[in-house]
């Protein structure tokens, strides 16, 4: 299988996903398909970031290693193309640990603890000061990961884009040692449709909360999800006029619904009042099947195989390993570290 190789002028782009779990609709919105345009824009890299998983899910070690194929699946089912996309497994890029320790010395702990993200997701978990110190060093490690491979792009949540100014900070600190320009500033993109909130109405779509619709799941699951997808409480009456703030059925069809018009139009029915929940639900149903029934097709094709499956991982793999240690040599040369 050939590496397209674009031309040298072809910006670089990183992705990834923790594989923690199966993906699900919040992620499809916010990054895989895009990627599946991104592939044929930038010569584009796709982590499973198995290593930074680990950080807060040591007491479940099998999780991770069992999602990395689940995810690889829900990638080439929704239209990455190997041959376009090189897809990765953080962990077998030892060259990664190498640069987030030289990456350790360019930042305080003062910093790492200030970073906006990495704070919000301490209280998240609930760490308090019991933080694992891989996890509170991730910006260094996250550097390493984009820096590796001189990506110029970064697609993220809002959430992260301290994530990526921690990164350059560490960059421009790096090049002023060596006198030179050797690692690549990113850009953090943010696309325009974020995050989903879960079927349950709160912020965020997420496998620990159970309030997710899995790209695999089957015709009777997402129906079943359809059917406590949070709309307007108030909107007790089909006669009630309703809200569409807050109403997860509403923020799900403008993100599914490709007939805008027909939306519009079903969205000023809903707030004057004569349009029920249920019929709400049904054109959103409808929807979420017929786009995730050739998804689902396409994984269980896919599933049938997986020792393919990890043979793509690891032909993605040598090949990016190649690329980050072109990177470490000179990161290494840089700092003097060369001696043979």
């Amino acid at each position: 299988m050939s590496q397209q190789s674009p031309s040298a002028s072809t910006p670089i782009i990183l992705t990834g996903d923790r594989p923690t779990g199966p993906l699900h609709l919040g992620h499809y919105v916010g990054s895989l398909r895009n990627r599946v345009t991104y592939q044929d824009e930038y010569r584009q890299f796709v982590m499973l970031a198995d290593a930074q998983a680990l950080t807060d899910n040591m007491d479940d070690i099998g999780k991770v290693h069992r999602n990395v194929v689940e995810v690889a699946l829900d990638y080439l089912a929704v239209g990455i193309d190997p041959a376009k996309t090189t897809i990765l497994i953080q962990s077998q890029i030892p060259e990664l640990t190498e640069l987030t320790f030289y990456y350790l010395n360019l930042v305080t702990v003062a910093r790492l603890e200030r970073n906006p993200t990495v704070k919000q997701e301490i209280v998240l978990r609930g760490f308090e000061r019991d933080i694992p110190a891989g996890f509170l060093t991730y910006p260094a490690s996250q550097a390493a990961d984009i820096t590796a491979f001189k990506a110029s792009v970064v697609p993220v949540g809002e959430d992260q884009i301290p994530m990526i100014e921690q990164c350059n900070e560490i960059v421009r600190k790096f090049n002023r040692i060596a006198g030179r320009d050797i690692l690549v500033e990113a850009k953090a993109y943010v696309p325009e449709v974020g995050r989903l909130p879960g079927i349950d109405g709160k912020a965020k779509m997420s496998k620990s909360l159970g309030n997710t619709i899995n790209l695999g799941a089957s015709a009777d699951e997402i129906r079943a999800a359809v059917k406590m997808v949070y709309t307007d409480p108030l909107h007790l009456k089909v006669s009630d006029p309703g809200h569409l703030e807050g109403n997860v059925a509403f923020l799900y069809l403008d993100a599914f619904d490709t007939d805008k018009a027909g939306l519009a139009e079903m969205k000023a029915h809903y707030t004057r009042g004569g349009l029920g929940d249920s019929v709400v639900k049904k054109r959103l149903e409808g929807i979420l099947q017929d786009l995730l029934a050739p998804i689902r097709a396409r994984r269980e094709e896919f599933a049938k195989d997986r020792g393919q499956v990890m043979q793509i991982l690891k032909e993605g793999t040598m090949k990016a390993r190649e690329v980050a240690a072109v990177t470490t040599d000179e990161v290494r040369k840089a700092l003097g570290l060369s001696y043979f």
